[in-house]
């Protein structure tokens, strides 16, 4: 994947976040923060040049490159943080304005045609057949009409995360599903199992908030 464009704009955009929230989430000194930084840059840039091409219709890209940010950071921390701090971290660095906005936006447009329809086509791509660092979806509306699920059998952040060494780490980036969904404010999130809690699948359910 090309470094330019997409991949560094979201550098630029969350990377001060990481490192501010080192000290006031995880309690490391500002030099020591700064510091991983520096290094988190190279070993960022590292990473996404390793990662295929997605394919133009993959709506995935984006997942995979904040996985990049987590992890460029991660491997440079000494020590690491427990499952339980990264999630506080990961979730107050990635949750800006621009994070936020972006959630509402999708929330206005929830369970319409348009999203119900790119729902079905994300699930008929199947896009990790062919990309290990993508995804594969199957689509599931509830029968009483009440929202659906996505329910993932491939998951490109386990597959990242693997690869660096750091797959215990994994459920802090799940979590984010819920901080996402309840900025959107158009569904309630609901799941019973994870990939990278040993379950059969991940899913993501979504509710028509009343």
């Amino acid at each position: 994947m090309k470094y330019a464009g997409m991949p560094q704009g979201m550098w630029l955009l969350y990377h001060n976040a990481f490192q501010k929230n080192m000290v006031n989430i995880l309690g490391f000194d500002r030099e020591t923060a700064a510091a991983t930084d520096r290094k988190a840059k190279t070993k960022y840039r590292e990473i996404i040049e390793k990662l295929p091409e997605f394919e133009k219709q993959d709506r995935f890209k984006m997942n995979a490159v904040n996985c990049a940010v987590l992890i460029a950071f991660l491997s440079n921390m000494t020590p690491k943080p427990t499952v339980e701090r990264l999630t506080v971290y990961y979730a107050t660095a990635m949750m800006n304005v621009p994070t936020r906005l972006f959630c509402r936006l999708g929330g206005l447009r929830k369970f319409s045609e348009k999203d119900v329809a790119a729902m079905k086509e994300t699930a008929a791509l199947r896009a990790a057949d062919r990309n290990p660092y993508s995804w594969n979806m199957e689509f599931y509306p509830y029968d009483d009409g009440s929202g659906y699920e996505a329910r993932f059998t491939q998951c490109g952040i386990c597959t990242m995360m693997r690869e660096y060494g750091l797959y215990e780490w994994t459920p802090a980036l799940c979590h984010l599903d819920y901080d996402m969904t309840e900025a959107g404010g158009a569904s309630e999130f609901v799941r019973e199992y994870t990939l990278a809690g040993g379950g059969p699948y991940c899913d993501c359910g979504y509710h028509k908030k009343q």
